[in-house]
């Protein structure tokens, strides 16, 4: 079993800001880099490389690991670590907590000792809530009428699409749910909103929320349901609608990824903060 006392934080956006400050209120020592242009940083200091390296008994990266595949995912430094150099020098000794997202950060990060925070049942479901938060506030924002008198649309039944359609439902608005299973569109019909199937949806909306991460909203389907509508992608790219339709019918489309991060950092780096926590009592780490 490793005594595991000190954390080093490399990159990231808010969220890991976030855990870091929680993770010390805790008692633990962490140590940042990648923060060097954050110009609020919650009573943590920023530290060079060399220094979390080698004062850190275990490591955590941000979700989505990189996005260029080169360099951690660092959004508020101009200096990012390299992958390439982060594995050299982390090595497999050490654990390595990842938000890992997909396919390509799986193989960039293969010569560490990953443990995967973001791949926990846990971890979606708190993120649920901040999701669907997001998705409410961009809906609000956008949309010129008031939310609570508006025709919405919520497809997917998941996690997320459970969450929001029961926050539009209790602002007033008038709610249809299209999911694939039986059984899940008579929970939607026992709480008083309306089902329909993902393959057969009827209506014209308002707003319109996907959180399938295929095209569900084909040309076909924009033209039937949402020629008046502001379509919130939540789903994962390359999201569930088909955005050159969207864009010839002039219908306006928002793909709002990572939003626990942008809508309620402090809570996506508390969810953080406990998967890790939960891996490290379930490993024995």
């Amino acid at each position: 079993m490793l005594d595991i006392n000190s954390f080093g934080i490399v990159g990231g956006d808010k969220r890991q800001l976030f855990c870091a400050r929680s993770m010390s209120d805790d008692g633990y020592r962490v140590f940042l880099t990648g923060f060097d242009k954050c110009t609020d940083m919650l009573g943590m200091k920023n530290s060079d490389i060399s220094t979390v390296m080698s004062n850190s008994d275990a490591f955590i990266l941000p979700l989505p690991v990189s996005k260029d595949g080169k360099t951690v995912f660092s959004p508020f430094s101009d200096s990012p670590v390299k992958i390439g150099d982060l594995v050299r020098i982390i090595g497999n000794e050490k654990p390595v907590f990842c938000g890992i997202n997909g396919a390509a950060d799986n193989e960039i990060i293969s010569g560490l000792n990953v443990c995967r925070y973001s791949s926990r049942e846990e971890f979606s479901v708190a993120n649920a809530l901040p999701t669907a938060e997001g998705a409410l506030e961009i809906a609000m924002r956008e949309y010129e009428g008031t939310v609570s008198s508006s025709e919405c649309l919520v497809i997917g039944y998941g996690k997320i699409g459970r969450v929001l359609s029961l926050m539009l439902r209790g602002i007033g608005a008038r709610v249809t749910v299209a999911a694939r299973k039986l059984r899940d569109r008579e929970f939607i019909k026992a709480l008083g909103m309306i089902p329909s199937s993902v393959d057969s949806i009827k209506g014209k909306f308002d707003l319109i929320f996907n959180t399938v991460p295929a095209e569900v909203l084909d040309s076909h389907t924009l033209a039937k349901i949402a020629s008046n509508a502001i379509v919130i992608d939540l789903a994962s790219l390359p999201g569930g609608v088909d955005d050159e339709a969207a864009e010839r019918m002039s219908i306006k489309v928002i793909h709002a990824l990572s939003l626990p991060g942008k809508a309620a950092p402090k809570t996506a780096g508390i969810i953080i903060k406990n998967a890790v926590y939960n891996i490290i009592r379930e490993e024995e780490l």
